[in-house]
């Protein structure tokens, strides 16, 4: 069954999770407009947005809210190796994603293999409804697709967890 995403928004859905969301990201790097001017300034050598909250509040603030009612939140990132400029640049803030109750992890690639995978980044929410991320090839969000069709829900479930599994807790993997 597929779920219209306009029906729905995103911050509802993370809202209304009871037990977990978990999120995979596969990309090399993105094209977020909301970052543009970080990026900048991390490549520049100043970019406060990676140690201090205040830049990413409202995302902290949702971490915070949603584990204090007891939701786990996992995030897994899958990565060429040696790691994009990009890549380094999320690494460098993800502290502040831990900080809040986020667990994060990271996969290179080279050690993926052989897990199926999606052909697009996802969350899914308590285990049974799936929001897919689409990009362009710049790396621009061009919209997301939701669905509760089990034998999706199945695969991306499968795939997260075996990511997960192979993957390197966020303190101990080095962006090289």
């Amino acid at each position: 069954m597929k779920l219209s995403a306009s029906t729905t928004s995103w911050l509802d859905l993370f809202r209304s999770c009871r037990v977990s969301a978990v999120h995979l990201e596969m990309r090399d790097a993105y094209a977020v407009k909301n970052e543009v001017e970080t990026l900048a300034a991390w490549r520049a050598g100043n970019d406060p947005s990676r140690t201090d909250p205040a830049y990413r509040r409202d995302w902290l603030d949702l971490v915070e809210e949603t584990v204090s009612r007891g939701v786990e939140i996992r995030r897994a990132r899958i990565v060429s190796e040696p790691v994009s400029e990009y890549i380094k640049y999320e690494h460098a803030g993800t502290q502040l994603n831990i900080d809040a109750g986020e667990q994060v992890r990271w996969l290179g690639r080279h050690r993926a293999t052989g897990i199926a995978l999606p052909a697009n980044d996802f969350w899914i929410y308590d285990g049974q409804l799936v929001e897919f991320n689409l990009f362009d090839g710049h790396g621009r969000k061009v919209g997301q697709e939701l669905t509760e069709d089990p034998d999706v829900v199945r695969l991306c479930v499968g795939a997260f967890e075996a990511v997960w599994d192979r993957a390197v807790p966020h303190k101990e993997y080095e962006a090289r």
